[in-house]
């Protein structure tokens, strides 16, 4: 056969159609037309909810070991967390248990030696929960703004308190709000007493309203740093024995006869939310003494009336025994 009549075509099995870049070519044109498409037509969305939809229960299927696994380690380590909070809450009870007997133990024997010196008793001063408004925009004073006021019975003077001790004192009154006047103003004052020497003193708010400072105060005088410097009392106004600051500073120069002696205020008046407001101690002395007087009265007219009602019984009783003894008579007489 001559070599002219083969036929050197490939078979179709080996037939390679176009070549490999014009392939690539075509697939990245089309790859191009269908993001730009989807894009900007959202063609391929219902093509995309709809595998998403088929597959989901797939998708859930092989999720379940996971999610199982996922589920117990949850499970266990809430387990653990509960059982540690648990242990932490029943030692904080136990630690607060034996703090209140101890409490408890304490004011009794406070009671009785009161009794026993013959001193007075401690004041239950009332309070009046509120909540810190809002810092009052003046920025040449620290004073905040509470949600109390004389509709809800606070008085100008009241003392302020939060959880950690003394904040201020209330210096206006409206009808639903008031301003309180913190302790690092620098026209607030407050009596105080050392706890450790005993020793009373005067503190004022400083200029620069970051702390308080105890003024002339001598430069021999006994106190240190750490201090702990509680209301005296003795202003009317603030109950005794309320925590205020701690000495933070204590400056003794050689050409001064006085001691510069800064405080840390303890309770911090800017992250102050909630107090409590009290009623000043003249206020309440004189509540209590009103109280102790209508008591009094009360008690005396309840005996005037147990007197007035023995006595006319008695009278009734007489009236009716010389009735009987004049039908007596009557009747021997007959």
């Amino acid at each position: 056969m001559p070599l002219g009549t083969l036929d050197r075509t490939p078979p179709p099995f080996f037939r390679q159609g176009p070549s490999a870049l014009t392939k690539l070519a075509l697939c990245s044109a089309l790859a191009l037309l269908l993001m730009v498409a989807d894009a900007r037509f959202k063609l391929m969305q219902p093509v995309r909810a709809t595998f998403a939809l088929v597959l989901h229960p797939v998708q859930r299927l092989l999720l379940t070991p996971v999610d199982a696994w996922e589920t117990a380690g949850d499970y266990l380590r809430g387990t653990k967390r509960a059982m540690e909070a648990e242990d932490q809450a029943k030692r904080q009870l136990a630690q607060q248990a034996e703090r209140l007997s101890r409490a408890e133990a304490l004011q009794a024997e406070n009671d009785r030696l009161r009794k026993l010196l013959g001193l007075l008793p401690s004041l239950n001063v009332p309070s009046l929960p509120a909540e810190v408004l809002f810092e009052a925009p003046d920025p040449f004073s620290r004073r905040v703004v509470i949600d109390r006021g004389a509709t809800q019975g606070v008085a100008s003077g009241s003392p302020v308190i939060n959880e950690a001790g003394v904040l201020g004192q209330v210096t206006r009154v409206y009808p639903l709000s008031a301003e309180v006047t913190l302790l690092t103003d620098k026209e607030a004052a407050i009596p105080l007493l050392n706890a450790r020497t005993q020793m009373r003193n005067a503190a004022a708010g400083r200029s620069d309203g970051a702390g308080m400072e105890l003024r002339f105060l001598a430069a021999n005088a006994d106190i240190k740093v750490g201090d702990l410097m509680t209301t005296s009392g003795l202003d009317g106004v603030y109950p005794p024995g309320l925590p205020v600051a701690k000495v933070a500073i204590v400056e003794r120069r050689g050409d001064s006869s006085f001691a510069q002696v800064l405080l840390a205020p303890i309770a911090q008046p800017d992250s102050a939310r909630h107090v409590l407001i009290l009623l000043p101690q003249d206020r309440h002395l004189n509540a209590k003494k009103e109280a102790e007087v209508a008591a009094a009265e009360e008690a005396a007219s309840a005996a005037a009336t147990k007197a007035a009602v023995r006595a006319a019984k008695k009278e009734e009783r007489a009236a009716k025994a010389a009735e009987r003894a004049a039908a007596k008579a009557s009747g021997a007489s007959q």
